[in-house]
């Protein structure tokens, strides 16, 4: 048997004190029994939907709006709300675009999703029209959410925006508008704002102590961020430390300081760095944090892999990331640095150069370190070669200095006069009046002078004469250029020169005199007059002790030194200066007296070796007459000499142990002095 209808009237009653209640859980069930008796009901539907919305269970309500296609037709606000609230972003904007007449809340609902998808021009736009058309209790929301579109404005999008003069009566505008500062490249203004919004903050009494801390550390990560940029980093690393400890519960803001971080780490404390940046590139990150902060996440992720020695994590990321922001350089310059770091240059070449074919203005920076890599392997001329390849970059005066000192250190003279040349005409065609013009024609101009090409100087010099006619100098290089190969122009141009009488004209010769004092107090005195004379007083000063120059003492030639105990008029060694050991009449400290020990048979002495040998007829020298039989020892007797030497006794054998060693003789002590 079916169920019997209820009444609307008395369903309705019972949804009305459900929802003065705020029992949802029972509203969303009266108002399905309303729909089922009363399909056509408009208004049950509503109320089940709001109901839905207000417990948070946005998934159920979109269901419900995308299941009934006939109620769901006037409730575009309220599904693109559950779309947004579900991040579902694009959908929400294209519920929102579908609406034909917008009133307030779509308008605010249409703010928030363009802020999301950081469309801030259009957001601006909307908001400005807002609060210049509505006045109702939500105006303090309205202007701090204008305050933040005006600081993404300036930040992100890098527009000079105008203060718009908000009032500073909240801590979030006044936490909006350090941004803003921020953004303008004010910092002290910025800390300034900073500091009055934490005032604020902690004088509010509603707010929890948990909440308070919430807040704050919004204020202090903003205030370490100042202070990295000051490059106070120690300052910083305090302030996001502190953060930290607190544990906050906001996803972006703990990702925003972990890669902070980071940052200050750099390539040092790598392991600390590998937990930070896992933090800061967490999944569920993509709507708490902009699109230019998760990029510089991911940049420092690279980094983070190449420092750890990840070459394969290093590669994937930065292809990725490359591949994301086809007009981000950082992934391509990482990649570079990661195959230098694994010895693979010729992979980093590579890369570079098919990086700096696409023709972007970005690519500047990769074709400067491909000249660097290539100057590191010695090939100059590839090098000259990237550096010319830098479109207008490429003229600039160090760019063109660098390009002929490679040049010239390779002596190609031609090359490098045609660079100068290329950059004097580049700059008269596109910079006439760029300072750049005459400088490098002077250097030009020069050039072409030390190298023998007078006549390209001289048509160079024209050029700087006709731009300052003034300029003396440059006259004299013309005089100068001229004289090598005209010297009839040289004459001519000679002639104007200034005059003596007018390059002398105004000339203080007193203060020139007076100046050449400064030349130094070495070769100035100050003269003193003699005990008993009065001071010297030239005509017109009254000052005591003239100032005179004084000649240029001569120095006293020191006597040479003489070695120790030499005498006066004595002739001295001309070998004195070379080692003892090295002077022709050397012939060593002592004789070695014991080459003669061991010799001979046991018992054999000095002595006994004497009186052998004089026994012995073969060592016996004489004068060619026969040597005569030895005599008996008491008659002393001995052979006759041509010359008639005189005799001697014979010694008399004695035993090795009568035999007494000579005395040697006594070092003498060193005395002091250096030795000859």
């Amino acid at each position: 048997m079916a169920q019997k209808a209820p009444s609307l009237q008395s369903l309705y009653v019972e949804l009305n004190r459900f929802g003065q209640k705020q029992e949802f859980e029972k509203a969303v069930k009266t108002c399905g029994r309303i729909l089922h008796f009363y399909p056509a009901e408009f208004s049950a539907f509503q109320c089940k939907i709001v109901s839905l919305l207000l417990l948070d269970r946005f998934e159920d309500a979109l269901n419900a709006l995308n299941k009934d296609k006939t109620h769901s037709v006037g409730l575009k606000f309220e599904k693109a709300y559950c779309e947004y609230r579900l991040n579902r972003t694009t959908d929400a904007l294209a519920t929102l675009r579908s609406i034909t007449e917008h009133d307030t809340r779509s308008k605010e609902l249409l703010c928030q999703v363009l802020y999301r998808i950081e469309e801030y021009e259009e957001c601006y736009t909307l908001y400005k029209d807002l609060i210049k058309n509505s006045e109702d209790d939500f105006d303090a929301e309205r202007q701090t959410n204008f305050a933040a579109v005006i600081a993404s404005l300036q930040m992100w999008d890098v527009r000079d925006m105008s203060d718009p003069g908000l009032d500073e009566s909240s801590y979030e505008i006044c936490y909006n508008k350090a941004c803003y500062f921020i953004g303008k490249g004010d910092l002290d203004t910025a800390m300034d704002m900073l500091a009055k919004a934490e005032e604020l903050l902690k004088n509010d009494p509603d707010l929890t102590e948990e909440e308070l801390d919430e807040e704050l550390a919004i204020i202090r990560v903003q205030r370490g961020y100042i202070k990295q940029c000051l490059n106070k980093n120690d300052q910083a690393s305090q302030l996001y430390n502190q953060v930290l400890k607190t544990k906050p519960s906001d996803m972006g803001l703990v990702a925003v300081v972990s890669n902070n971080v980071v940052t200050i780490n750099k390539d040092q404390n790598i392991f600390d760095s590998k937990r930070k940046i896992k933090a800061a590139s967490g999944d569920g990150l993509k709507h708490k944090t902009v699109s230019a902060q998760r990029k510089h996440i991911s940049v420092n992720q690279c980094l983070v892999h190449m420092y750890s020695n990840q070459s394969d994590q290093c590669h994937q990321l930065a292809k990725r990331l490359h591949d994301q922001y086809p007009d981000l350089e950082s992934p391509v310059l990482i990649r570079a640095a990661q195959f230098v770091r694994d010895k693979k240059m010729d992979e980093a070449l590579a890369l570079l150069k098919e990086y700096s074919k696409l023709g972007k203005n970005q690519s500047e920076r990769a074709q400067l370190i491909l000249a660097q890599l290539q100057l590191a392997q010695g090939s100059v001329y590839q090098a000259c070669d990237a550096l010319k390849g830098l479109g207008d970059l490429a003229y600039c005066p160090g760019i063109v200095s660098t390009l002929a000192t490679l040049y010239m250190s390779q002596e190609d003279k031609e090359a490098a006069s045609e660079v100068l040349t290329n950059a004097v005409n580049w700059y008269k065609k596109n910079d006439p009046k760029s300072s750049a013009l005459p400088m490098l024609t002077r250097a030009n101009a020069d050039f072409q002078l030390k190298n023998g090409r007078a006549e390209a100087a001289a048509k160079m010099l024209e050029d700087l004469r006709s731009s300052s006619p003034g300029d003396a100098l440059v006259l004299a290089q013309l005089i100068s250029a001229y004289a090598l190969f005209d010297s009839k122009k040289a004459q001519q141009i000679s002639k104007d020169l200034p005059s003596v009488e007018k390059i002398v004209q105004g000339l203080d010769v007193d203060a020139l005199e007076a100046s050449f004092s400064t030349l130094g107090p070495k070769y100035m005195k100050k003269q003193q007059p003699a005990k008993g004379e009065a001071s010297p007083v030239t005509s017109g000063d009254t000052r005591s002790g003239d100032t005179v120059m004084l000649k240029k003492k001569q120095r006293k030639k020191k006597k040479g030194k003489l070695p120790k105990n030499c005498e006066a008029g004595s002739d001295i060694d001309p070998e004195r200066w070379l080692p003892r050991k090295e002077r022709s009449y050397y012939r060593g400290k002592r004789k070695d007296k014991r080459k003669e020990i061991g010799k001979g048979t046991q018992g054999m002495s000095a002595a006994t070796q004497a009186i052998t040998d004089s026994l012995d007829a073969s060592k016996q020298t004489g004068s060619g007459s026969e040597p005569a039989s030895p005599r008996p020892s008491g008659s002393g007797g001995s052979p006759s000499s041509p010359q008639g030497s005189t005799t001697s006794p014979m010694p008399m054998a004695q035993g090795p142990r009568q035999q007494k060693p000579a005395a040697a003789k006594k070092k003498k002590k060193g005395g002091k002095g250096g030795k000859w």
